[in-house]
């Protein structure tokens, strides 16, 4: 019986929730042959996948539905990679190509053989990712706790109740909460309180939630000396420290801080063109959309706390501020940048945060011999003999 797969040099997927298109190519970047993956039947996506090359490289894009596939070719002994969904966009607009599922595929195939892999990104593990998702679902939960608490501020607003609380959800305004929607108010219709108690009863469960994600990562941190190193760090804690740990995943696919920087999205870009008008600043310099928008939230988030420490992280805030008087954001994205470089040196070098940095090894300068005035060494003068 002929093997199908005998010239086979690489694969494009392109992935869909219940399918999955296939093109491979021959050593020629030839088309030799197309399939169709069945996502619904696991145990036989898995036989179809252990007929093809072992160790055959499989090109996918980076969008949602790829890392249980990846898992399940990694387990049959193939090889995937994730292409950027944004430049494999430009390259089939530059071309020319309308999208389809088939097209799709014969482009992805078709970036195995380029001279450079500047299309490929990095493929997390499934460690990585399972910690990714846990953070990722507490800020679900924040997000939807503090809708939660801005529903309830609109009904007080929308119906003129009026409290003294400093934090309506405190211990003591938890109480009063309470007894509102067990006794009811005269200025309340019974339809609002059953809303108001809907709420409360949905704030309630949100915080159980939170409470035991909580818990979860604070025994990581206790096993984790990464985490225990990050939380050192003025401004992050221990939400940001875990959150920071998961984005980045590994550090060793960063070359400096610098790429770091640009991957969290606090590395200005300039847009300029044309002739420089002295008249005017400089165009340009806005932050990319392009990168991790949770590693940039959680790095300025960090710098809000930094500027609250004061010292070195108040001092360059007022710097680029006026004091704090203008272009806020600004000074909270110098800060953050910063931060990142901080961030890449404890991780990269093992080390505890110190205020005042150590000078490095061999940077120090050499005392020159002082000289007097005229040029000559400062030496006593001597009586010819």
């Amino acid at each position: 019986m002929k093997n199908v797969y005998e010239n086979v040099a690489c694969a494009g997927v392109d992935v869909h929730y219940k399918s999955s298109d296939v093109t491979f190519r021959d050593w020629q970047a030839q088309v030799v042959r197309r399939e169709r993956l069945d996502h619904r039947d696991r145990e036989k996506l898995r036989r179809q996948l252990s007929r093809w090359p072992e160790g055959l490289p499989v090109v996918m894009e980076a969008s949602f539905g790829w890392a249980w596939l990846s898992d399940v070719m990694l387990e049959v002994g193939l090889e995937p990679h994730l292409s950027n969904c944004y430049k494999v966009e430009q390259m089939r607009k530059a071309r020319g190509l309308a999208k389809t599922n088939k097209k799709d595929a014969d482009l992805l195939s078709l970036l195995w053989f380029e001279r450079s892999n500047w299309w490929e990104v990095w493929l997390a593990p499934p460690a990585v990712r399972q910690q990714r998702e846990l953070m990722r679902y507490r800020s679900g939960l924040v997000r939807v706790q503090t809708g939660t608490k801005g529903r309830i501020h609109a009904i007080f607003h929308c119906h003129g109740i009026f409290h003294e609380f400093s934090d309506l959800f405190g211990v003591a305004g938890w109480r009063f909460l309470r007894q509102l929607c067990a006794q009811g108010d005269a200025e309340l219709p019974a339809v609002t309180v059953r809303v108001l108690g809907g709420q409360l009863a949905l704030l309630e469960q949100l915080r159980k939630q939170l409470g035991e994600v909580g818990r979860d990562l604070q025994k990581q941190l206790e096993t984790t000396p990464l985490t225990r190193r990050l939380d050192m760090v003025p401004g992050f804690g221990l939400i940001l420290s875990h959150t920071v740990r998961a984005e980045v995943g590994v550090l060793g696919r960063f070359r400096g801080h610098r790429r770091l920087a640009s991957y969290s999205l606090l590395a200005p870009m300039s847009h300029d063109t044309g002739e420089m008008d002295g008249r005017r600043a400089p165009l340009g310099r806005h932050l990319g959309r392009r990168g991790n928008l949770t590693l940039k939230w959680a790095f300025i988030e960090a710098a809000h706390g930094a500027v609250r420490t004061g010292g070195r992280w108040r001092a360059m805030f007022d710097r680029h501020t006026q004091g704090g008087k203008s272009n806020c954001n600004r000074g909270y994205i110098k800060v953050a940048r910063e931060l990142v470089k901080v961030i890449y040196a404890v991780w990269k070098n093992g080390t505890t945060y110190m205020a005042t940095p150590p000078p490095r090894p061999g940077s120090g300068r050499r005392r020159r011999k002082s000289r007097s005035g005229t040029g000559q060494p400062s030496r006593p003068m001597v009586a010819a003999e």
